[in-house]
């Protein structure tokens, strides 16, 4: 039998995926629901667009609920003791120059499950993550990125 993936991700991480599985299993689902009740009160569904929908939105829901349970039920949070203060890690704020004369970025490396680069947060399975992480801070890293290499060097680590 396969393993599991293990999902490593920090509290918050874990309580932002429950309250988005409860929304969907409490509020989405019954709303789909509903949807499907009326597009088949239109009548003949081989050719109502709006049952379609509402299945295909129903499957969406459904599957997305249960990568969220697989998700949780897989979580492996990352305790803040684990952390060596000055390394940069999972669950760790990075800031780092592009060098020679680049401008300073800030990222917090979390797990794959609550990555969302809009907001700095990058998964430990990226290419900048998986260069910087073991690293400390004032170490220059050499970071393979799909556009080619970039050199950096690691300013702080929170």
């Amino acid at each position: 039998m396969a393993t599991e993936k293990v999902y490593p991700m920090t509290s918050e991480g874990k309580e932002k995926l429950e309250k988005e599985l409860e929304n969907l299993k409490s509020v989405k689902r019954k709303e789909v629901v509903e949807r499907i009740k009326i597009a088949r009160s239109f009548g003949d569904l081989s050719e109502n667009s709006e049952y379609d929908a509402a299945k295909d939105e129903q499957a969406f829901v459904e599957g997305r609920i249960s990568t969220l349970e697989n998700m949780i039920r897989n979580a492996k949070i990352i305790q803040e003791d684990e952390m060596n203060s000055d390394t940069v890690t999972l669950g760790k704020s990075v800031t780092f120059i592009e060098l020679p004369d680049g401008e300073e970025e800030t990222y917090t490396i979390v797990g794959s499950a609550e990555a969302d680069p809009f907001e700095g947060k990058i998964s430990n399975d990226s290419p900048i993550a998986k260069s910087l992480i073991g690293h400390k801070v004032g170490e220059k890293v050499i970071v393979q990125t799909p556009g080619g290499e970039m050199n950096v060097k690691i300013v702080t680590v929170k």
